[in-house]
């Protein structure tokens, strides 16, 4: 059996990329996402092992120790990462896997995983950034203004990435995203092409 990718998706805050994500995973029933674990205190109606796995920070620490994350980053103090383990076992299994993380991440998973497809997604401008970012009404304008000055600091890294993805019109984003994960799946390398062979 070949061994399953690894996708990996980022994208400042207000590109949309979660939606596109559940609109991925809608038309890919077969490709896992991996759900991060962090240090931060559950939000009303988060559920751990759903949103995220919630750990403490010992708990995180004595897991940085193992060599147990793929990626990890301490953002605004508090710990984020992705566990290793349960990726390694999908993709052993022959699963896709779909990590939804920030730029420094996705850098880490590549040096890591070199054979990983990483997506950006980006929005029209940054004018259509912060106009999105203020009518979600979610967030103060000091906050606002910090995702911005973030935002800026990713796009540009975009040069990391091997697509990038314009969510203009979320339909048009979605099909090709969807798109450039069905022309991966469909990739030949040595291992896939022995397993063909096989077959027939």
């Amino acid at each position: 059996m070949a061994k399953g990718k690894l996708f990996v998706i980022s994208g400042p805050s207000g590109t949309g990329k979660g939606t596109i994500i559940n609109e991925i995973l809608k038309a890919n029933d077969d490709i896992r996402l991996s759900i991060s674990m962090t240090t931060r205190q559950p939000r009303e109606g988060e559920q751990h092992g759903v949103q995220y796995f919630f750990a403490t920070r010992e708990e995180f620490e004595a897991l940085i120790a193992e060599d147990g994350f793929i990626e990890y980053a301490d953002v605004y103090g508090n710990y984020y990462g992705t566990p290793k383990k349960a990726v390694n076992d999908w993709m052993e299994s022959g699963q896709d896997v779909l990590l939804e993380i920030d730029v420094q991440g996705a850098i880490q998973v590549k040096e890591k995983f070199p054979e990983a497809i990483l997506l950006f997604i980006l929005p029209p401008s940054l004018i259509v950034l912060r106009a999105r970012l203020e009518g979600r009404r979610t967030d103060t304008q000091e906050v606002i203004n910090k995702r911005m000055a973030n935002a800026a600091k990713e796009i540009a890294l975009v040069g990391h990435y091997d697509y990038a993805v314009v969510n203009n019109k979320l339909e048009v984003a979605v099909e090709e995203a969807v798109a450039i994960i069905k022309g991966q799946r469909c990739k030949l390398n040595e291992e896939i092409a022995a397993e063909i062979v096989g077959r027939y």
